[in-house]
């Protein structure tokens, strides 16, 4: 699909780069590791609304706001709503990181982890995170390639390495404090640019409140079970993503928590609104893509808002993508817990990541952690306070993983599959696998392994 004119092509260019020189400029230069890899200057941490608005855009990723308006387009508002489960996953992080830091006096993840199951679970947990965060690289920035031109072509890998490269200078400059920080400022263009799309679907498409209330039915089959998948994956999904978790550790623990349940409502609200553009889509017979047919139809510039948006949701992903790795190799697996270290961290990701745009679709599905293939983690985390076999969390975590492989390779058995449509095999792999994990890391609490 060709998307661009050359004068439009001009504009996305000149967005990008004046966008990215911006946050650059104002990034705060971290020269202490408390700095780089806690966002604390002089003992000054980020307060309930940074941290709020900083947990919101880090999660509203340009793969999450494509999908939200493609499940719009699929099943109406029904199909955001169902999207937006997943961000019942704040809620429970936040209740059971304040826990495990008021109850448990832990510091991070890793530590509770070490603590409980030894270091051999810790190796397998950061086996784990660092595939969802390798994944992070690559399934955001080809979103954004896409805006630029056609997959495959000199333009969108060109638009994806200099976007890349651009992120990557100021989170270089400042770590977790420039992520936090540039994702205010990214958080309010976001708010802003999705009101002005709102409008224009309401106002110039003319679509109704009640249109695109009533747009979708809710049944199994229409979207339904996507949302009860998504219910079922929060208890588990949130702890294999350092990004939000490492959050949960750097401001006091009961500001922590509002911010936590605040972003898990508001972030999902802004799910659902961005779902609309895909309503408007379905309303409108349109196919493929929603949000680039929606910004084609209202003209270069909802598109070029649209691609901002893309722009400013990729990078909020991507620099705390890059903190959160850094953080990862430097200070919890006791790398080396240093600023240079840290940076030298965030380069080898940022190329490492960067390599599978250059690879074949299937290579880049096989890559893939989903959410299912960590739901072994719920047991973990839902009863973190009690007393098991170092066994239980290997039996638990190695049956998840059984479950997202038969999930992949479409292994399944299909008598076990209880309700028809799109997302059903999602649903109950999901289901049956949350009572296999459950059971498997009680057995062996049961029978005193």
């Amino acid at each position: 699909m060709e998307l661009l004119s050359l004068e439009t092509s001009f504009w996305q260019w000149w967005l990008m780069l004046f966008s990215s020189i911006a946050l650059l400029i104002l990034s705060p230069l971290a020269k202490t590791a408390q700095q780089f890899f806690k966002a604390s200057y002089k003992n000054k941490v980020p307060n309930t609304a940074m941290l709020t608005g900083s947990l919101i855009i880090s999660w509203i990723f340009a793969k999450s706001i494509t999908n939200a308006a493609n499940l719009g387009l699929e099943f109406g508002i029904v199909g955001g709503v169902a999207y937006a489960g997943y961000y019942l996953s704040f809620a429970i992080a936040g209740i059971l990181i304040y826990l495990i830091r008021t109850r448990g006096s832990f510091t991070s993840i890793h530590q509770f982890l070490v603590s409980k199951f030894g270091t051999g679970a810790v190796a397998l947990f950061s086996i784990l995170i660092s595939i969802r965060l390798f994944n992070e690289v690559w399934s955001n920035t080809i979103v954004i390639g896409t805006y630029f031109g056609d997959q495959g072509s000199s333009s969108f890998y060109w638009a994806i390495i200099a976007f890349t490269i651009l992120t990557l200078a100021y989170a270089l400059k400042g770590g977790l404090s420039s992520s936090i920080f540039t994702d205010v400022i990214q958080m309010g263009l976001f708010a802003i640019l999705l009101c002005i799309i709102l409008w224009n679907i309401f106002n110039v498409g003319e679509i109704s409140v009640k249109e695109v209330a009533t747009s979708g039915s809710w049944t199994m089959a229409t979207g339904m079970n996507l949302l009860f998948a998504a219910i079922i994956q929060s208890f588990s999904y949130p702890f294999h993503d350092p990004v939000l978790t490492d959050r949960g550790f750097i401001s006091s623990p009961k500001s922590t928590l509002r911010s936590f349940l605040m972003a898990g409502v508001f972030g999902g609200i802004c799910i659902v609104l961005f779902s609309i553009i895909g309503v408007y889509a379905q309303r409108e017979g349109m196919q493929g893509q929603a949000a680039v047919e929606v910004g084609k139809a209202f003209g270069v510039v909802i598109l070029l808002v649209i691609n901002f948006i893309m722009i400013t949701s990729a990078a909020s992903t991507l620099d705390s993508t890059f903190s959160s790795s850094s953080k990862l190799l430097a200070v919890d697996l006791k790398i080396k817990p240093t600023v240079k270290f840290g940076r030298i961290a965030m380069i080898i990701v940022a190329v490492l990541g960067t390599i599978p745009v250059f690879l074949n679709a299937e290579i880049l599905s096989a890559t893939t952690i989903s959410g299912t293939m960590v739901i072994g983690l719920t047991p973990v985390f839902l009863f973190w306070k009690m007393k098991v076999p170092k066994i239980s969390f290997y039996l638990s975590v190695c049956c998840g993983l059984v479950f997202g492989f038969l999930l992949v390779f479409n292994l399944f058995p299909q008598s076990l599959i209880f309700s028809s449509g799109a997302y059903a095999e999602l649903l109950w792999i999901n289901v049956w696998g949350i009572i296999s994990c459950i059971l498997l890391f009680l057995i062996p609490k049961w029978i005193n392994l």
